[in-house]
């Protein structure tokens, strides 16, 4: 697969990335809970809205611990 060759500045500061962090987790709690809801309404179509994106935040989540470096967290694409 080729490179992405994408401009790319480096200027995001770390505490840019914790704040993406905490603001993805809280998301993912979010969609956490509205899956639990639409699941006890039977709004199957809710459950899987929400269900997707608690997902892709976990991904979010996964790789920004990963840049941040933290122990334990193994490469977001394994």
């Amino acid at each position: 697969m080729a490179a992405d060759h994408a401009e790319r500045s480096y200027d995001r500061s770390w505490d840019e990335i914790e704040d993406m962090l905490d603001l993805a987790n809280e998301r993912a709690i979010e969609w956490r809970s509205w899956f639990e809801e639409c699941k006890n309404n039977g709004d199957r179509e809710g459950m899987k809205e929400a269900a997707r994106n608690y997902k892709a935040l976990e991904g979010v989540v996964k790789t920004l611990k990963w840049v941040l470096g933290e122990r334990g967290v193994d490469h977001p694409l394994d």
